[in-house]
């Protein structure tokens, strides 16, 4: 399984006594990437459910995830050989 998870984070994020849960006096940490609290964990890893392994997703900013057959990020090679 392969997921596609844009995050737009560019440094660590340091933890204090402020994030942890009050009532159940821990700190979850996003394991998924698609938590909207990132890095703490919402539960959205509930979506993954049934993730095939051999299959690229996508999830899309409403929740939904789509099956696709690969994933191109940033611009594509071009072939100078030519």
């Amino acid at each position: 399984m392969s997921r596609l998870v844009e995050l737009d984070a560019n440094g660590p994020k340091k933890l204090d006594a402020s994030d942890i849960d009050p009532e159940k006096g821990d700190v979850a940490v996003c394991r998924c990437g698609l938590s909207a609290s990132f890095p703490f964990c919402d539960g959205s890893h509930r979506r993954t459910a049934g993730e095939d392994p051999e299959t690229r997703y996508v999830y899309d900013e409403d929740g939904t995830r789509r099956e696709v057959e690969r994933v191109v990020t940033g611009e594509p090679e071009v072939d100078d050989r030519e």
